[in-house]
C-alpha cells in the first residue's frame, strides 16, 4: 500500500489547485446547461406542437393532376406532394419537360361511373429519370386504394338496407417510448454520465509527460517506491477525483428530476469503466515526449474509446443485441432505465473492463522502467511493440 502517498499527494495537490476548481466549476456550468436543454428539447418531442426528428418532406416531388372532379386531386398527400391542378395534356407536358414528377389523368366523367357501379381507368405517367418516382407512385397508390376502399364501402352501404348498430368503442393506447425518444433520452443521460471521464486526460499527461519536462522523474524513480506503484498512485488520484465529480453529477442529475434507477450501482460501473480509460490515457502520457504530442494521441485513442461505449448502446436500443453488452455503457443504460440483467450481460462489460485495465497498466508500468522511454531517445512505436511482446533483437531475425 506503499502508492497511497502518491495518491494522498496528487489528490491533495489536485483539489487546492486553482486552475483545477475553475475547471471543475465550469464543467458544473455547462452540465447544468445541457440539462436544461435537455429537458426543453425532450419537452418540445413529447408535446403536440413539438418538433419532429424526420426531415421535412413537404412539396418533395411534383405531380401535375388532371381531375375536373377533385376527387383524387384533394385526398392526395398535399404535404408530402406539390400538385399542380392542370388539364391532361399539359400534365403530360409537364413530365416530358422535366418540371414534373409524374402526371395523373382522371377521366371526366369519374363521378358519374361511381354512381352507376362503373370502374374508373386512372393514368399516371412517371418520370422514370427522376429519383422521387417513388414517393410519387406510393402516394398515388394509397391514395387509390383508400378512395377505393371508402366506395366499396358507400356501394355495399346502398345495397343492404340500414339497420341501428352498436359502433365499437375502439382506443387506442400507445405503451413505452418511440426509438427516436429512446435514442434522446438515454444516450444523452448515458453522455452526461460518462462525460467526466474524458474530462481528465489534461491530469495524467501532466502527472507523467510533467515529470519528464520538469526533469523530475530522476527523483520521483529515486523514492523507495516500485515503477508499478508510482503509476498505481498517480492514477488512483485521477480517478479518485472522477469519483468525486460523477457523485457530484449523478446527484445533479436526480435533483433536476431525472428517473435513474439503481443510482449506486450505476455510480459504481462508471468509476469502473473510468480505470481502464485512466490506464490508456497513461500509455499515451508514457510514451509522449511532451504535452503537444500527448494531447494529439489522446485526441485519436479518445475517439475510438467513445466509439467502443457508444455504438454498442445505440446498437442495443435499436435491436437488443446480446453483442452490445460488451459496452459499459449500455450495461449503465440498462442499470438506470430498470432493465433486469442476467449474470451473463452483467459479466460481460466487467471481464471487458478488467482485461483492458490489466494490459494498459502493465504497458504503462514497462513503459514507465524503460530509461530510454523517459529519458531518451526512445524506440519506435513498432519496435517497442516487438520488445514489449519479447522479441528483444529484431536484427537477429533476419
Amino acid at each position: 500500500m506503499r502508492f497511497s502517498t502518491i495518491t494522498k499527494w496528487e489528490f491533495k495537490n489536485t483539489l487546492s489547485s486553482r486552475k483545477f476548481l475553475m475547471i471543475f466549476l465550469m464543467q458544473l456550468s455547462v452540465l447544468v446547461l445541457m440539462i436544461v436543454f435537455l429537458n426543453m428539447f425532450i419537452g418540445n418531442i413529447e408535446s403536440e406542437n413539438g418538433v419532429t426528428l424526420s426531415p421535412s418532406l413537404t412539396n418533395f416531388a411534383s405531380i401535375g393532376v388532371s381531375d375536373t372532379s377533385g376527387l383524387f386531386e384533394k385526398q392526395l398527400n398535399h404535404e408530402v406532394l406539390g400538385i399542380t391542378p392542370l388539364g391532361s395534356n399539359e400534365s403530360v407536358n409537364q413530365v416530358k419537360s422535366g418540371k414534373a414528377t409524374a402526371a395523373l389523368i382522371v377521366p371526366e366523367n369519374s363521378i358519374g361511373k361511381i354512381d352507376t357501379f362503373q370502374p374508373i381507368t386512372l393514368n399516371l405517367f412517371v418520370d422514370y429519370a427522376d429519383p422521387k418516382r417513388s414517393v410519387v407512385t406510393e402516394e398515388v397508390n394509397s391514395t387509390v386504394k383508400a378512395i377505393s376502399s371508402s366506395i366499396s364501402n358507400q356501394w355495399i352501404s346502398s345495397l343492404v338496407p340500414s339497420t341501428s348498430t352498436i359502433e365499437p368503442d375502439v382506443r387506442e393506447e400507445k405503451k413505452g417510448e418511440s426509438l427516436p425518444l429512446q435514442l434522446i433520452k438515454k444516450m444523452m443521460v448515458s453522455i452526461l454520465l460518462f462525460l467526466p471521464l474524458f474530462l481528465f486526460g489534461n491530469m495524467i499527461i501532466d502527472s507523467i509527460v510533467g515529470e519528464k519536462e520538469r526533469k523530475t522523474g530522476e527523483i520521483l524513480i529515486a523514492m523507495p517506491l516500485s515503477h508499478g506503484e508510482i503509476i498505481i498512485g498517480k492514477n488512483l488520484a485521477v480517478v479518485l477525483v472522477i469519483a468525486v465529480q460523477v457523485a457530484l453529477w449523478i446527484l445533479i442529475l436526480l435533483v433536476a428530476g431525472f428517473d435513474l434507477k439503481n443510482p449506486i450501482l450505476v455510480y459504481l460501473v462508471i468509476i469502473l469503466t473510468s480505470i481502464p480509460i485512466v490506464g490508456i490515457t497513461s500509455v499515451i502520457a508514457a510514451y509522449s515526449k511532451n504535452y503537444k504530442e500527448a494531447g494529439i494521441g489522446l485526441s485519436f485513442i479518445y475517439i475510438g474509446i467513445v466509439g467502443f461505449l457508444v455504438i454498442p448502446a445505440l446498437a442495443y436500443i435499436s435491436s437488443k443485441s446480446a453483442a452490445a453488452n460488451i459496452s459499459p455503457m449500455t450495461l449503465v443504460m440498462r442499470l438506470f432505465s430498470g432493465d433486469t440483467i442476467s449474470m451473463t450481460d452483467l459479466m460481460i462489460p466487467l471481464i471487458s473492463i478488467l482485461i483492458i485495465s490489466a494490459i494498459s497498466y502493465w504497458i504503462t508500468i514497462k513503459l514507465f522502467e524503460r530509461d530510454d522511454i523517459m529519458f531518451g531517445p526512445r524506440p519506435g512505436i513498432v519496435r517497442l511493440a516487438l520488445e514489449l511482446v519479447g522479441i528483444k533483437n529484431i536484427s537477429k531475425m533476419n
